[in-house]
């Protein structure tokens, strides 16, 4: 099984069909046809891999301990868990910047001073995202039978927006250390550039099915808040990530979720349901608002940091 690509370009009701089948089949698929520029591509990859260069103190200078309930900045190899596990990876943690908002994962960000050109192209990444993000959920309502700003009037009108910047150390064949262990993401969709080395992995009826880097591609899934909106008629799929290929792997994943101090509950219309999820969880037992939700999970994936989101 092969995950399918997706023009952004193509017309409405072709794009929302492919969706569909997408989200149907495997909560994954490839975006191509958006409007990110590939010279902003190479300038955040450049400034990324002179950042994770630097000495582990100079990293430090911007570590997340330092960004309280912002929850930005640096953090070192084994410090984040996925699944209660420590992952094989290093990153930097950013988001829209809001200086002076009190509210957990939100604020201003941290940038290295060593490396002005990533704050330039981090900033200018997200907006691009954003608008990216905004086309592909514009598809996504209308394969669900809603008007194209359904979301983007709604739920999306303030997104909460997360992005990742992630460098994995590279792993022997054999090794039991997981990039990233197996989990669903948050929130409504998350968009994912990757380098040309692989290991990301996608949990299909037909067993796991590798993702590898498609040029000039964004990996596009679902998550929870999708799949609690469609009573898991589109259902948000487990993935890895581990990294074998004998290099060092840079990855780039960026959050798109709903306002933060919005509730999110199923829509009557298209809740379908399709069986229990992976993890037994069920997603319409939750109550609140989204930001409750992603503010219990986030605190499970940095133990010693939850404190700073009460």
């Amino acid at each position: 099984m092969s995950l399918p690509i997706i023009d952004l370009t193509a017309p409405m009701v072709v794009k929302a069909a492919a969706i569909e089948r997408a989200c149907r089949d495997s909560g994954f698929f490839y975006v191509t046809g958006h409007s990110v520029p590939a010279d902003l591509v190479r300038r955040l990859d450049a400034s990324a891999r002179e950042f994770f260069a630097l000495p582990e103190h100079t990293k430090a200078e911007i570590a997340m301990e330092r960004g309280g309930k912002a929850w930005r900045g640096f953090f070192p190899v084994g410090a984040e868990l996925t699944s209660g596990r420590p992952d094989r990876k290093e990153g930097i943690y950013f988001g829209t910047e809001r200086p002076g908002d009190p509210r957990p994962l939100h604020g201003g960000n941290l940038f290295p001073e060593q490396v002005p050109a990533l704050k330039v192209a981090v900033l200018e990444y997200l907006d691009r995202l954003t608008a990216t993000a905004q086309d592909v959920l514009r598809a996504v309502a209308v394969s669900l039978g809603l008007d194209e700003d359904y979301f983007a009037g709604g739920y999306t009108a303030d997104p909460t927006v997360l992005f990742r910047i992630f460098h994995y150390p590279p792993s022997e064949p054999d090794a039991d250390d997981w990039g990233v262990g197996e989990h669903t993401d948050y929130g409504l969709l998350t968009l994912l550039l990757q380098d040309g080395n692989g290991g990301l992995q996608v949990r299909t009826t037909d067993g796991w099915v590798d993702a590898p880097p498609v040029d000039g591609t964004f990996v596009c899934n679902i998550g929870d808040m999708l799949d609690r909106l469609t009573g898991g008629w589109y259902r948000s799929t487990p993935h890895r990530v581990r990294n074998v290929s004998g290099n060092e792997r840079l990855s780039y994943p960026f959050f798109f979720d709903p306002d933060f101090d919005r509730e999110v509950p199923p829509l009557p219309s298209v809740s379908h349901g399709s069986g229990p999820r992976w993890d037994g969880q069920d997603l319409r037992a939750f109550t609140g608002t989204y930001g409750d939700y992603l503010v219990r999970k986030v605190s499970k994936v940095f133990p010693h940091l939850g404190t700073e989101l009460e």
